[in-house]
């Protein structure tokens, strides 16, 4: 028989699937947002993409292009920013909050990697646990194969590029990632500007790795591997951060199909430092000396979670347990007495919290009904705070906290129920709670003249919360609305102590500051409304435009009276957002997108106001050939002026000016 005549050979055809269980059938009856991927497309910073959803923003004002590593907190609901997260960030299933201060390394994770990103807002008891006070940012990383490179060039000497590729081998996945950005940056002060005043630069780099195998019967292992690095400068001379860090995971993960039992188990290691340096601004802003010097940070976290899926009589169960624990310990020197810093001090110690949960959800026509209960542990130990004179050696505070622990129980419970063929309406409660970052536990900072004192003694967030939610399409389109009521207790925010002048423990604030320290001040109040709606004609236009209301007040009761009745900081009343893509012809496209936000305060005493703003972005690109695209973009397109920051004697720090990007693409 001929060649040609042979019957074909046959070939195993292997599907290799991502180690990660599908979404908990209960998060359908509450607030939930999928991240368009053109979303994830447009934005070649992550934290800039999540921000197109209205009450989601990291601490400040600025975006990860130019913020300190301390303050990319992410929170969301606009119920109070902090710079260590009030939501927790998850990449197939494992936490990305930084072990020593909770914030996000936004570098660390490449956007091109990323492949959905869905929005739980309110408290994540059950299976997302502590750290989700105000919700979970839910990260799926790449499994399908493709190579996908993507170079940039733009103003203020912008250069970034990144490499993204999966590919099947039998029944084996290999991803990789890598990516590398900088940026000369813009001088955030621009009246009363000095000789203090440099800009706020970037250099930063990271990359990925992960192995995913098919084991059999639906089994499926990966392990990964990732590390990252970024140079700062804070904008002023002498103040500078170096951020750094590594992780590695290990899922295995049978995923739940149909009524069929689904089983996941994770292991994970994370390790960070940080190495900050802060400075006083001397009088008319002509230099600066310094403040202290966090050279070494190092901090490390180790956790598990391992969660059982299945379906019992029409109701769909899990049951699960976590554990976190992280240890750290800030190293500085402080205390500058001319002409250099006199003291240095050891401040750290161990955190720790685990927990078992149930939940359960079950569908009956077009009712869902859902609930879940979980139990908690934390505990606080091993710490220190350890100050010496830098030439005698001589000790000159010793005081080790008291190791401190308690038990948390939460729970969530909700409906969704189809009220019409296109119409749902849906309900729900939930309680979460947040323990303290070693961040905030231990270490003292420094924003120019501004000094926030540590506290060890702090107890940990809880929320309690309840929503009332419209899931709808009409006119071609799909839109939700969901209104709540938030109450966050003892709740940890910057409290101001005092101005100018000599303290116990911090020293000298210099004119121009205030000392502040972590307290849990009282609680906030906060009810708003969020809202959504997107519609596509075709494949040639679709809008989408989103917004967030929230009236939050502070009642500082006893804890902190002072602050009754006024606004957290940091904490905008309205945001909302609204994108647009056009494509007049097959291969060209026209992006454009809005974000405005009202005033903020950049205190806790409402004293330093910071107006409201709004930027607009836009993007042209062209499908060169069906492989290669390439783009012209611009940020803030009419160069407004939003304010970021205010000072104590009225500096105000303002975000990036209009920037101006070309770039190509390839993706195979």
């Amino acid at each position: 028989m001929a060649i040609a005549d042979q019957p074909p050979a046959l070939v195993e055809q292997v599907e290799v699937r991502a180690a990660r269980l599908s979404p908990i059938a209960g998060d359908a009856a509450f607030s939930v947002i999928g991240l368009p991927q053109r979303v994830l497309e447009t934005n070649e910073r992550l934290d800039q993409a999540l921000a197109q959803t209205p009450g989601l923003s990291l601490f400040r004002r600025t975006s990860s292009l130019a913020a300190n590593p301390t303050t990319q907190g992410v929170s969301l609901r606009g119920i109070a920013g902090s710079g260590a997260s009030r939501a927790l960030v998850t990449l197939d299933g494992v936490p990305q909050n930084d072990p020593f201060g909770g914030w996000v390394i936004w570098s660390g994770i490449a956007s091109e990697g990323v492949e959905s990103a869905r929005v739980v807002r309110g408290a994540g008891a059950g299976p997302y646990g502590a750290g989700a006070l105000t919700g979970t940012i839910a990260l799926d990383e790449r499994a399908t194969p493709g190579l996908e490179a993507n170079a940039t060039v733009g103003e203020l000497d912008y250069k970034r590029a990144a490499i993204v590729g999966s590919v099947d081998y039998g029944k084996l996945n290999f991803f990789a990632s890598a990516t590398g950005e900088k940026s000369a940056g813009w001088i955030p002060v621009r009246d009363r500007r000095g000789a203090a005043d440099v800009p706020l630069t970037l250099n930063d780099w990271s990359a990925a790795g992960r192995i995913s195998a098919d084991l059999g019967d639906g089994v499926v292992a990966a392990a990964r591997i990732s590390t990252f690095q970024e140079r700062r400068s804070a904008g002023l001379i002498g103040a500078n951060s170096v951020a750094r860090g590594s992780s590695a995971s290990l899922t295995l993960a049978k995923p739940d199909v149909g009524d069929a039992l689904g089983w996941r188990l994770q292991l994970w290691g994370r390790t960070s430092n940080l190495a900050n340096t802060s400075v006083a601004v001397l009088a008319g802003r002509v230099g600066t000396t310094p403040a202290n010097n966090q050279f070494n940070t190092p901090a490390s976290g180790v956790g598990m979670n391992a969660a059982v899926r299945g379906v019992a009589s029409g109701v769909r169960w899990e049951v699960g347990a976590d554990l976190r624990a992280n240890e750290g310990t800030d190293n500085e020197y402080f205390r500058f007495i001319a002409p250099s810093l006199t003291r240095i001090r050891a401040a750290g110690g161990r955190t720790m919290v685990g927990g078992v949960y149930v939940e359960a959800s079950r569908q009956t026509g077009g009712t869902l009904l859902t609930a879940g209960v979980r139990l908690d542990r934390w505990r606080t130990y091993h710490a220190k705070r350890i100050e010496r004179d830098i030439v005698t050696r001589a000790v000159t505070l010793n005081a080790p906290p008291a190791d401190r622990d308690g038990t948390v129980p939460t729970g969530r419970l909700g409906i969704k129920t189809a009220i019409a063929p296109n119409l749902a309406v849906r309900a729900g409660t939930y309680a979460g709670f947040r323990p303290a970052t070693l961040n905030e536990l231990h270490r003292p900072f420094r924003v120019g003249n501004d000094v926030t004192e540590a506290n060890a003694g702090l107890k940990p967030e809880r929320l309690y919360g309840a929503e009332v939610g419209l899931d709808g399409q009409a006119l071609g389109g799909r839109f939700s609305a969901t209104g709540f009521y938030n109450q966050l207790n003892d709740a940890i925010a910057n409290v101001t102590i005092g101005g100018p002048g000599t303290y116990p423990i911090a020293g000298v604030i210099p004119a121009g500051g205030v000392l502040r320290q972590r307290q849990n001040a009282g609680n906030v109040n906060a009810y708003g409304i969020e809202a959504d709606a997107a519609r596509n004609w075709g494949e040639r236009f679709e809008i989408s435009a989103a917004m967030a209301y929230t009236h939050a007040k502070v009642d500082g009761g006893s804890a902190a009276p002072q602050l009754t009745g006024l606004r957290p900081a940091q904490t905008p009343r309205f945001t909302t957002t609204a994108s647009a893509t056009w494509r007049p012809l097959p291969l060209l496209s026209l992006y454009a997108a809005v974000r405005y936000e009202s005033s903020r305060f950049d205190d806790d005493q409402n004293l330093r106001l910071l107006k409201a703003g709004s930027a607009v972005d836009a993007r042209v690109s062209y499908q060169v050939t069906p492989q290669v695209s390439v783009f012209a973009a611009a940020d803030n397109i009419f160069n407004t002026r939003l304010q970021t920051g205010r000072t104590a004697d009225g500096i105000i720090s303002s975000g990036a000016p209009r920037v101006a990007r070309v770039g190509m693409s390839l993706k195979l």
